[in-house]
């Protein structure tokens, strides 16, 4: 009887240590919250958070800027070759001018160059159209940097927070696992963070630069077409 009495009391001993030690681990004692996480990365995901910033304005603006741009001109076209034909420069000179596109330009400034060689037309048109691209890709280029260097802040960032972890062991002799995983994975929250803003600014960066290649295509066409339609009447 005794020694049963002991075998049940070893095993509430048992039972109650195991509980002690599971029941710590079994329960998250801090909810992990995206706000707190962003506030603990520390000072990095200051000028992290101005690149995600500055990268959005960039692109919303250059998008409403080209996607104008590129809008459909069939209707100008039409009218300009209308009015050449019926000798109407002045009048195509106008409607060049009230389109205010970089399409409009390039024509105007072809018409303004009539009378002269086709090669000097062709110059002047290129040169227009060159200035016309040149203001399409304004500060696209920025949104490439963007994307550049705003994972090499996140990785600066975990960078400081492990030398300042290891800092801290050698000042409290405290090397437990807790400490370090509890510290580092903070700090690797900057890394998440560059690398998102990162590849955003790069997809971003390369959706602008297709939008730009397909509006000077489309320059390009038109501007072939309207030296043809110079070149008619003298066919």
């Amino acid at each position: 009887m005794m020694l049963l009495l002991q075998a049940i009391d070893t095993a509430k001993q048992v039972v109650d240590s195991l509980s002690k030690t599971v029941q710590p681990g079994a329960l998250p004692q801090e909810e992990l919250r995206f706000g707190d996480l962003l506030i603990k990365g520390g000072w990095v995901m200051v000028p992290i958070g101005i690149l995600a910033v500055l990268g959005l304005v960039i692109f919303f603006e250059r998008y409403f800027t080209i996607r104008k741009a590129s809008k459909d001109e069939s209707n100008l076209m039409a009218q300009v070759r209308s009015s050449i034909i019926s000798g109407k420069l002045d009048s195509a000179v106008a409607i060049c001018k009230n389109s205010n596109s970089p399409l409009g330009r390039m024509l105007q400034k072809g018409l303004l160059r009539i009378g002269r060689p086709i090669k000097d037309i062709e110059g002047a048109i290129e040169n227009i159209g060159k200035l016309e691209v040149s203001k399409l890709e304004k500060n696209i280029a920025i949104l490439g940097i963007v994307a550049g260097i705003a994972p090499m802040f996140g990785f600066l960032g975990t960078i400081a927070g492990v030398i300042k972890i290891f800092y801290d062991i050698s000042k409290t002799d405290n090397i437990s696992m807790g400490v370090i995983s509890g510290g580092l994975y903070v700090k690797m929250v900057t890394s998440a963070a560059g690398l998102l803003v990162g590849i955003i600014a790069y997809v971003l960066y390369n959706v602008l630069n297709i939008m730009v290649d397909k509006v000077i295509l489309k320059l390009e066409t038109d501007a072939i077409e309207f030296i043809d339609l110079l070149e008619e009447p003298s066919k």
